[in-house]
């Protein structure tokens, strides 16, 4: 029998520290072994929960809620994590595992913070704003979309329903306590961003998995099926869906019309459509759709982190329906009171001509970076192109293994083989297990690439991935 990986105790030690109040035994990382292929390196006692062993008269032990202790880590700062120890240790690794775009802050944002900064002391003092944000900004937001987008009435649009929020993370957050309450059902896509799950979780949200479709979409017709198949089963109607087009991880975006019908469909519903655009911007010859063009009563989210390429600078924005202003304000004001000043500010330079220009460079450097990927993926003949998602927008490839380069039984799977090739060879990818349905196999079956860490990066990785492969097909097939 083959014993797990060093990095899968590493995620071991990580997540039984984190979950230590609620686990009996060692946990094994990928949710797709059998349980005979759990077998932990880690000869550790088991751990016992002192507040459930206490006398009634005694005093429960202080620990993490319940709540926290069924969230999932982020698997890719894991990943992360794992490869800066490597750099540190005087390692080369590549980079494709975040989401983050080589390129800093346009020079005009960078320029209006420090101005901000070193101005008299009634500017540079940057206090708090308005719950919503400031005002000069959201009319910005309201003007940009007014021009990119066809069909948006402009009342949906009006700078009075625009809330700046502290990234698109603080924006999930506020939506979701907005609209939803414990034990309600969110409809998710079985490959999705990891952290509406978790989130929803958190606040006691029931999940809804909607399997994708074979284009890697989740489109009115795979919701009608889960609508349906709920009726017939008797199960809690949904209460709200939320979905990224483009895609992450799997790069996939709606047409208009498959968007449109999908706004229908939640309306006719009683669904509260949740629209992540946060990947606008960054897309390869297809027409980008708003939901604020066939919705009035769907929240669009986006975020300054990706095409405006401000990531650590916190800050997105959410456009509201009508029912929902004054409830975000409240919210927004308790939770977060405002979003940084310093980033709004240095915001507001996002849609000037020249920051447009060099944004439009960085996008053009994304389709250079995507194209390198899917070429060199198209030399592996052992994948099978219709297991790699179409990449439309966003800057991820998202590849399925399928069952013939995998060997579940002895833990070779995308979580081993991610590990293998950032150990060998200083390659950072993210297995799948961090975008997947929990309840199904897939996760370590697949894998995303990640290209916005420049052209560079980009080629020296899949340079080496290919060199790689040889490798980790000749080990499944051994061990088959």
């Amino acid at each position: 029998m083959r014993s797990i990986s060093s990095w899968k105790t590493f995620y071991y030690v990580l997540f039984a520290s984190k979950h230590a109040t609620s686990f009996t035994q060692p946990h094994c990382f990928s949710r797709s072994l059998p349980n005979k292929s759990c077998q932990s390196p880690i000869h550790a006692t088991p751990i016992i929960n002192d507040s459930t062993m206490s006398s009634p008269n005694s005093i429960p032990a202080m620990g993490p809620s319940n709540r926290s202790s069924s969230v999932e880590s982020f698997k890719v700062m894991d990943v992360l994590r794992r490869a800066n120890q490597l750099e540190s240790q005087g390692r080369t690794i590549y980079h494709c595992e975040v989401g983050q775009p080589e390129t800093g802050a346009p020079p005009l944002c960078k320029a209006a913070a420090v101005e901000a900064l070193n101005g008299p002391p009634d500017e540079s003092r940057m206090g708090y704003t308005d719950a919503f944000g400031l005002m000069p900004l959201r009319q910005k937001i309201s003007d940009y979309y007014k021009t990119k987008y066809t069909g948006v009435p402009k009342d949906r649009v009006g700078a009075e329903r625009i809330v700046i929020t502290t990234g698109s993370s603080g924006a999930f957050l506020l939506a979701f306590t907005a609209c939803f309450d414990t034990g309600d059902v969110i409809a998710i896509a079985s490959s999705g961003y990891p952290c509406y799950r978790n989130i929803l979780q958190a606040l006691g949200c029931e999940l809804a998995n909607v399997p994708i479709s074979e284009e890697f979409k989740l489109t009115a017709v795979e919701l009608r099926k889960e609508i349906q198949s709920r009726k017939e089963g008797g199960q809690k109607r949904l209460k709200g869906l939320i979905l990224s087009s483009p895609s992450n991880p799997t790069g996939a975006m709606l047409s208009p019309e498959e968007l449109k019908e999908l706004c229908e469909l939640c309306e006719e519903e009683n669904i509260r459509f949740l629209s992540d655009e946060i990947y606008h911007g960054i897309s390869y010859g297809k027409e980008e759709a708003t939901a604020l063009s066939f919705s009035s009563t769907a929240i669009v989210i986006n975020s300054f982190s990706k095409y405006y390429s401000m990531c650590g600078w916190r800050l997105g924005w959410m456009i509201l329906p009508s029912d929902l202003v004054d409830t975000i304000n409240v919210l927004q004001q308790n939770m977060f009171i405002s979003a940084p000043t310093i980033s709004q500010t240095a915001a507001m330079q996002c849609w000037e001509d020249e920051t447009i220009e060099e944004l439009e460079k960085h996008v053009a450097k994304y389709r250079a970076s995507r194209e390198i990927v899917l070429k060199e993926m198209e030399t592996i003949k052992d994948i099978p192109e219709k297991n790699i998602a179409p990449a439309d927008g966003g800057f991820y490839v998202y590849v399925d293994l399928g069952d013939e380069n995998v060997c579940m039984g002895l833990g070779l799977g995308s979580t081993e083989m991610c590990q293998q090739l950032l150990e060998k060879e200083g390659v950072a990818f993210t297995p799948g297990t961090d975008f997947e349905d929990p309840e199904n196999n897939l996760g370590d079956r697949r894998f995303r690439i990640s290209y916005a860490g420049g052209t560079n990066t980009v080629e020296k990785a899949m340079e080496k991935f290919r060199d790689f492969w040889p490798t980790w097909a000749k080990l499944v097939k051994e061990a088959k």
